[in-house]
């Protein structure tokens, strides 16, 4: 008897689950939006750094590709989110974006050409 309790007791954690605080898990580069709307064709490394941050990854076999990656893992319900960014560079300039972000409508616009000072 004191077996089919302690079998029963055992199986019925899992229904206090709910009750027991877990933490949410942040990893990688955390970019809003905002960000890479500033990111422009023909910005240089240090520029892209600056706006972005530094990434989380730099390709050793292909250096002139940065990959930013951003995931979250909420406590609660298990849900994961994951984001990722890619940017690459020739010649020290960045002539591609692509990931889970919508590029700024002026992103084909170089700096040079901007009309700022």
């Amino acid at each position: 008897m004191l077996a089919a309790a302690l079998s029963t007791g055992v199986a019925g954690c899992s229904v206090f689950d709910w009750m027991v605080y877990k933490i949410d898990i942040p990893q990688g580069n955390f970019i809003e939006q905002n960000q890479v709307e500033k990111l422009r064709i023909g910005m240089n490394r240090e520029q892209v750094e600056f706006v972005l941050g530094r990434p989380v990854l730099r390709d050793s076999f292909a250096s002139d590709t940065w990959y930013y990656v951003y995931q979250f893992k909420n406590g609660r319900t298990n849900d994961l989110t994951r984001k990722e960014l890619v940017v690459r560079f020739e010649e020290d300039a960045v002539v591609s974006v692509e990931g889970d972000y919508e590029l700024g409508e002026q992103f084909y616009t170089p700096l040079q050409n901007s009309g700022r000072p």
